[in-house]
């Protein structure tokens, strides 16, 4: 049997989407639930970096176009975007240790939206994914990127555990999709 849920695709496709429709979903039937999704920035039309925003509604900076960081701090990039790693660390870790030190009884769905390159210039965040992953009483919803180019460890990790069931995401099949999901997604819960 499945514990884990992962969702898989080209950008652009519709994962987030669909998490936060889970989510809604399964928040409204009663289902304990806790993490975070990454949203588009635009500006004037165009993308201009990335957001993390928790499922309680803070909000953070994931990334930004050739951004300014403050001095002494390392610089990460993926493309033309600068990822700041010390405020995604400070929304999405606290929810990760939140899930892994609740009662082991208590099943808790965690929401990690996305396991990509940006986010894995955390070695904290790849620690509690982990931790997370092995924590009997949480169950991890989550969205991965399609595999291409050189293979990202976590990633293929997640991919090839025996405990994670991967949807892979389509323009054809996304609209049709999500109950399919919650049923993955509550077949654990039951």
């Amino acid at each position: 049997m499945y514990k884990h849920v992962f969702l898989t695709g080209p950008p652009g496709v519709g994962k987030t989407t669909l998490i936060q429709k889970a989510s809604d979903v399964l928040k409204s039937s009663g289902v304990p639930i806790d993490g975070f999704y990454t949203e588009e920035v635009r500006q004037g039309g165009r993308r201009i970096g990335f957001d993390v925003v928790t499922l309680s509604g803070k909000r953070g900076i994931l990334s930004r176009i050739g951004s300014d960081l403050p001095t002494g701090r390392r610089e990460y990039r993926v493309g033309q975007y600068v990822v700041d790693v010390i405020s995604f660390e400070t929304l999405a870790l606290p929810i990760l240790n939140n899930v892994t030190s609740t009662n082991p009884k208590q099943k808790t769905l965690c929401v990690i939206d996305e396991i990509g390159k940006m986010e894995l210039f955390s070695q904290s965040f790849i620690h509690s994914v982990r931790k997370t992953l092995d924590c009997p009483g949480a169950l991890v919803f989550g969205t991965i990127p399609v595999p291409k180019g050189k293979p990202i460890p976590l990633v293929e990790e997640i991919r090839s555990r025996r405990d994670v069931k991967v949807f892979n995401i389509t323009k054809e099949n996304r609209d049709g999709i999500l109950q399919e999901i919650l049923n993955a997604l509550q077949e654990y819960n039951k």
